[in-house]
């Protein structure tokens, strides 16, 4: 029942200081890939975007004619 050495390997990886490209092709024609989405989902993109925009405009409205009703 003698400690018998035993040979470990070990794998390190990291990134070098001077070529430091992590996920390098989603940066590369970004706005290729945005148009694309865009006008392959413009339906889903109005439907998400119209009502946020609405409830924002309407609670922007609603704050300003509180602010004017309590001016007098």
């Amino acid at each position: 029942m003698g400690k018998m050495p035993v040979r470990m390997k070990a794998v390190v990886y990291a990134l070098s200081p001077f070529q430091q490209q992590v996920m390098p092709g989603l940066w590369k024609d970004i706005t290729t890939k945005i148009h694309h989405k865009v006008s392959e989902n413009w339906i889903s993109a109005t439907l998400l975007i119209t009502p946020v925009v609405g409830t924002y405009q309407y609670a922007m409205w609603y704050k300003e004619q509180e602010k004017l009703s309590h001016r007098y």
